[in-house]
């Protein structure tokens, strides 16, 4: 069984930013590389390099920064913008709390369904597949889970929807399967404000801990639009968030999908 964390997810969420047109490949490869030649434990350099990538469409809106230490903590990083150094706080904003649990369910499921699919034929399957399932999908018990499984694979390898497995569609990549799930988001899938708002505030309480050496500090929201417990479609009472109270310099909240920035201070 595949690692709870490995470098292939890493290699999917890669992918994902990839076809999506939004990764800035270079610079996040080489950030990789250096948190890899870190003494850091294998699962603390996976975070650290799953946080970078998050960072992913911060990085398109500011160019400028560099980052110059990439395993520090509190904040997560510091880079050097406009020569100030600048501590980087990275959050994930969670918009439905209860689908995470089913999430990590299925990417388990999906590793399961990549490993069988691999173990037959890499050559033939290889590519990255967005699946979309039937609302009854229940991914609680292992017979369940098994069942999910088989009907992953025979829509892969028939090419069509089969059982639990509402669409499928799949995208080039040279090397391995990647499963994931397709992007289908609720036009009234809104994102409350308050749950960005009390973000903030947690992190307010531990400002004062933060890295006193930088000249700012930033705090940098994202929702993470390739995982379906964070997508959303619009921000309610966005309003609201022009009047926040905080120590960090800066502050703001970015998808990863389209790239969408929203300065709230």
């Amino acid at each position: 069984m595949k690692k709870a964390f490995s470098d292939e997810d890493l290699i999917k969420n890669l992918s994902l930013y990839y076809l999506n047109r939004h990764l800035k490949k270079k610079p996040i490869e080489k950030y990789h590389r250096t948190i890899d030649q870190s003494p850091l434990h294998d699962r603390e350099k996976y975070k650290k390099k799953t946080e970078i990538l998050l960072l992913n469409s911060f990085m398109h809106h500011f160019p400028e920064v560099q980052f110059e230490d990439l395993t520090c903590e509190s904040p997560d990083f510091i880079a050097k913008f406009n020569d100030k150094k600048i501590g980087i706080e990275l959050t994930e904003v969670i918009n439905h709390l209860e689908m995470k649990k089913i999430e990590s369910s299925l990417n388990k499921i999906f590793r399961q369904a990549e490993i069988l699919l691999e173990q037959e034929d890499t050559t033939k399957y290889r590519g990255v597949y967005f699946l979309e399932f039937h609302s009854n999908i229940r991914p609680d018990t292992l017979e369940n889970q098994q069942e999910i499984i088989l009907n992953i694979y025979k829509s892969i390898k028939r090419g069509k929807a089969y059982g639990c497995v509402k669409s499928l569609r799949k995208s080039f990549h040279r090397r391995n399967v990647f499963i994931t799930h397709e992007y289908n988001m609720n036009l009234f899938d809104e994102l409350c404000s308050e749950k960005i708002l009390e973000l903030i505030e947690k992190k307010n309480e531990k400002f004062p801990y933060y890295d006193t050496s930088v000249d700012e500090c930033w705090l940098v929201i994202v929702s993470d639009m390739n995982s379906i417990a964070s997508r959303y479609t619009f921000i309610q009472d966005k309003e609201h968030l022009h009047q926040v109270k905080s120590p960090f310099h800066k502050i703001f909240h970015i998808e990863n999908l389209c790239g969408n920035i929203t300065s709230i201070k």
